[in-house]
């Protein structure tokens, strides 16, 4: 048998404990290898349209 709790928890005190997992994350930019501009990681750079090491976004010859 699992343990029982002696007092109801309120909706107020559950919302507190659980407010910290609604944060929001903080952005670590890193650097295009191209251009070295800063970009989010894992996505394409917005200012050369490059995404590991070859062209995604711009020229398409």
């Amino acid at each position: 048998m699992g343990a029982v709790p002696r007092k109801k928890l309120t909706r107020a005190r559950k919302g507190r404990r659980l407010s910290n997992a609604y944060k929001l994350a903080p952005l670590y930019p890193a650097l295009c290898s191209r251009c070295r501009s800063a970009k989010l990681p894992h996505t394409v750079c917005p200012q050369c349209g490059f995404y590991k090491g070859r062209q995604v976004v711009g020229e398409t010859a």
